[in-house]
C-alpha cells in the first residue's frame, strides 16, 4: 500500500496552511487557568499532543470577555497578559510540527457554571459567579438554572466587538487557526436555536435572522484576521429536539458562511438542552460531516466517537469528511497518530520523537 492511499497521513492544505497529515486534536476544556491566563499544564497538554503526531491542535473554548468564560477556570484572550502565556504554548506546537488553532468562544447563558468535578452547577455571585447573558430571558434549564440577561442592541454590538479583538490576540498569541464556537449550546448557539432565541427584534424569529450574529461575527473576524490563515466555524447540526436547530438549517447557514470566508466546518451535535437524547455510537455525527460537505461544498471535520484508525481512514476514503478531529481518544492516548500509522501498515508516515527513538 502506498503512502497516498493512506488518507489520514496525507498534508491537508487551508488557505496558506500545509497540515502534515488530517488528524487533529479538538478543543476539551480543561478548566485549569488562573483569571484566564493559561500555565504548565496547557503547555504539557496540549504540547504532548503535538510531539504525538497531530497535524493540528485546537485550543480548548477560550473566552473573548470575563462573562463569556464557562466557569471562572476558563482560559480567554480578552488581555495582553492572556497573549503572552499562549505564545509560549504556540511556539511550542508549532517547533514540534503541529498547527496551533484556539476556539474563541462566549458561554452566553451556560456561563458562570462550576467546574464539573465540582458538580457542574450554576454558581452563585457569591460563590465567584457572575449573570450570564444570552439571546433571551431563557434558562438552559437543570442545575444550570440562572436566567440570563437577555442582550440588547448595545450589547450584542460588545459581542461582535469582543470576538474581534480576541482574533486580534489570537493571531498576536502565534495561533494560525480560529475555530469559532457557535455549538454545543453556547451564545452564538443560542442565537441559532428557535429553542432559545425569542427575540422579536432583527436577531430572532427567522432563519435569516437566527444567523445574523454569527455571520456578522464571521465577517468581522474575517476582516482582521490574515487572509492567508483559515477561519474555521464548529456548529451543532442539531439539538437533537424537536422544534430546535436541525441539519436543514445547518446546510443552508455553511452556504452562508462560505461566502462569508469560512474554509471548514467542524461538524458536532448537541448541547442545547439537558433534556436531548442523543443516540451515542461509533461516528454518530460523521453524517452530518457528509452532508455539509455535499450540500455546502465546503471541508468539513468530521468528530464524535471516532477511536479506530481504520474507521478514521474510512470516514476520509469514502468522502464523508476532510479530516479528522480526536478528543477523548487523544485523551487517552496523546501518541495516538504514531500508533494509527502502525497500525495501518504505514509506521514511517508518523513517528515517535527522536528523543524517544530508543524505546
Amino acid at each position: 500500500m502506498s503512502q497516498g492511499q493512506i488518507r489520514l497521513f496525507e498534508s491537508f492544505e487551508v488557505r496558506s496552511l500545509r497540515l502534515r497529515n488530517r488528524i487533529g486534536m479538538a478543543p476539551m476544556c480543561m478548566y485549569s487557568a488562573t483569571e484566564g491566563v493559561v500555565g504548565p499544564w496547557h503547555l504539557q497538554h496540549l504540547g504532548s499532543r503535538a510531539v504525538g503526531g497531530a497535524g493540528l491542535v485546537i485550543a480548548e473554548a477560550t473566552a473573548v470577555e470575563p462573562r463569556g468564560r464557562i466557569t471562572p477556570s476558563c482560559p480567554g484572550l480578552w488581555n495582553d497578559l492572556q497573549v503572552h502565556a499562549w505564545k509560549h504554548v504556540t511556539a511550542f506546537l508549532k517547533t514540534h510540527g503541529a498547527v496551533a488553532g484556539v476556539q474563541l468562544a462566549h458561554a452566553g447563558r451556560k456561563a458562570s457554571s462550576a467546574l464539573p468535578w465540582k458538580g457542574g452547577a450554576h454558581l452563585a455571585d457569591a460563590e465567584g459567579g457572575w449573570s450570564p447573558v444570552g439571546p433571551s430571558a431563557v434558562a438552559f434549564g437543570g442545575d444550570l438554572n440562572r436566567v440570563p440577561e437577555a442582550l440588547d442592541a448595545a450589547a450584542v454590538a460588545g459581542v461582535r466587538k469582543a470576538f474581534t479583538d480576541a482574533a486580534v490576540r489570537a493571531h498576536a498569541a502565534g495561533f494560525q487557526w480560529i475555530q469559532i464556537h457557535a455549538a454545543h449550546g453556547y451564545l452564538l448557539h443560542q442565537f441559532l436555536s428557535p429553542l432559545s432565541n425569542r427575540r422579536t427584534d432583527s436577531y430572532g424569529g427567522s432563519f435569516e435572522n437566527r444567523v445574523r450574529l454569527l455571520l456578522e461575527v464571521v465577517r468581522d473576524v474575517r476582516a482582521v484576521w490574515p487572509a492567508d490563515l483559515p477561519l474555521t466555524v464548529r456548529l451543532s447540526c442539531t439539538d437533537w429536539e424537536q422544534g430546535g436547530w436541525d441539519l436543514e438549517q445547518t446546510v443552508a447557514l455553511a452556504r452562508l458562511l462560505k461566502e462569508a470566508g469560512v474554509d471548514l466546518i467542524d461538524c458536532s451535535s448537541g448541547g442545547m438542552t439537558p433534556t436531548a437524547k442523543v443516540p451515542l455510537g461509533p461516528g454518530y455525527q460523521v453524517p452530518f460531516a457528509e452532508a455539509i460537505r455535499k450540500g455546502a461544498g465546503l471541508p468539513v471535520s468530521a468528530v464524535g466517537l471516532i477511536t479506530d484508525p481504520t474507521q478514521a481512514e474510512a470516514i476520509l476514503a469514502e468522502g464523508k469528511a476532510d479530516q479528522i478531529l480526536l478528543g477523548r481518544s487523544l485523551l487517552r492516548d496523546p501518541y495516538w497518530p504514531v500508533h494509527a500509522a502502525s497500525a495501518l501498515g504505514r509506521p514511517e508516515a508518523c513517528a515517535f520523537p527522536v528523543q524517544y527513538s530508543r524505546a
